[in-house]
């Protein structure tokens, strides 16, 4: 098995898959697939390529969820080994997607094809679904595969999401949840001016100082015993013409809010909503929410995808929701079961992305093991 992950890995790291490009990855899956009797169906959206990959029939319909685009590499001056060649170095194969998450789905791949050559008429479905919309806009991706999905009355029972969870060993972190994602673009309004005559401009700057610093400090909640507590960033925030003597007329602030479930989105817009009247602004606000929180609670995918990282590295495995967001939260809307797991995170979109072939070839076998803990031998 190793052999045929590590190939698979090279082979696609190797196809300069830039956010949307897909650059022939799916295609040389798909390929795969066929061979074993996959029917393969094409769901392109936009310059969206996803592909949806099933065997066999009826529940449960177990479906593995990866990427093949990959983010931009940097400056490619600063690799030791160019981003795209797939060396592999003392047991590390280098390269932009090694990690997040070419090196996962080629295992998730090699696992499905294994099995299914060992069990041709196993129970229930195994899927695949697979875009390369995740690391961009994530609009044309995922999410339109599950609407159409659910159009159609198709229902997915447990997804394995072959995201990097692990932290600082192979099977030490899985992800049964993870938080919502929520970003707020206010515009403040004044009125631009003379910085030698304030009492004829409105600085919005001086005006909004009260309200983000409320807006910075406020609690909203203490967490659960599934998530932490929610958090706000300022990401962005700009005013003024760039001359040192105009009062500006505008201020725009961009902040995100990464929340657990102890609150919604609405709880949100009211509440920030509450701060702007409270304290007199004048102001436009644009939402944008990129997914809700979910959650998978202990039960047979947890359990048997525990039990595979138990019976293959020894470890068991915690349970965690921290992180960024990822295409789980879509498949969740399924009313799904959903976990990630896969390789070490350290190196993920860095300059020199690298995972250990040893660590790539478990995560082959751990896949493969809870096919069998799920569906039997």
């Amino acid at each position: 098995m190793k052999h045929h992950i590590i190939q698979l890995s090279q082979s696609l790291i190797r196809r300069p898959s830039i956010s949307p490009n897909d650059e022939g990855c799916q295609q040389l899956i798909a390929e795969r697939l066929e061979k074993l009797g996959f029917h393969i169906e094409w769901m392109p959206f936009n310059d969206t390529l996803n592909l949806w990959a099933k065997h066999g029939s009826g529940e449960p319909v177990i479906a593995f969820a990866g990427h093949t685009d990959v983010v931009p590499t940097g400056d490619e001056s600063q690799w030791t080994y160019p981003p795209f060649s797939a060396e592999i170095v003392d047991g590390m194969l280098y390269g932009r997607g090694a990690a997040d998450m070419k090196g996962s789905l080629a295992a998730m791949i090699v696992a499905v094809e294994e099995y299914v050559k060992a069990n041709p008429n196993h129970e229930g479905t195994i899927a695949l679904l697979i875009t390369s919309d995740e690391e961009a806009t994530a609009k044309d991706g995922t999410v339109r595969v599950v609407e159409s999905l659910m159009a159609r009355g198709e229902k997915i029972t447990y997804c394995m999401v072959g995201e990097p969870s692990s932290s600082k060993i192979l099977g030490d972190v899985v992800k049964n949840g993870r938080r919502g994602s929520i970003t707020g673009n206010l515009y403040i309004q004044g009125v631009q001016g003379h910085v030698a005559y304030p009492h004829l401009a409105e600085n919005p700057i001086h005006k909004a100082a009260p309200f983000l610093q409320e807006l910075t400090t406020y609690q909203w909640d203490n967490g659960n015993e599934f998530f932490p507590p929610t958090s706000l960033q300022i990401a962005n925030i700009h005013a003024g013409t760039g001359s040192n003597n105009v009062i500006p007329g505008e201020l725009y602030v961009q902040f995100n809010l990464r929340y657990c479930t102890e609150v919604t989105d609405e709880i949100i817009k009211q509440k920030v909503a509450e701060m702007l009247e409270k304290h007199g602004l004048k102001y436009r606000m644009e939402w944008n929410l990129s997914g809700k929180p979910f959650l998978t609670k202990p039960g047979k995918l947890l359990d048997a995808l525990t039990a595979a990282i138990e019976q293959t590295t020894g470890i068991t495995p915690q349970a965690e929701t921290g992180g960024g967001t990822s295409d789980g939260r879509f498949i969740a809307l399924m009313g799904a079961e959903v976990v990630e797991f896969g390789p070490l995170n350290a190196t993920i979109h860095k300059v020199n992305e690298c995972v250990s072939v040893d660590d790539l070839a478990k995560c082959g076998q751990i896949y493969h093991q809870m096919l069998v803990n799920l569906l039997g031998k």
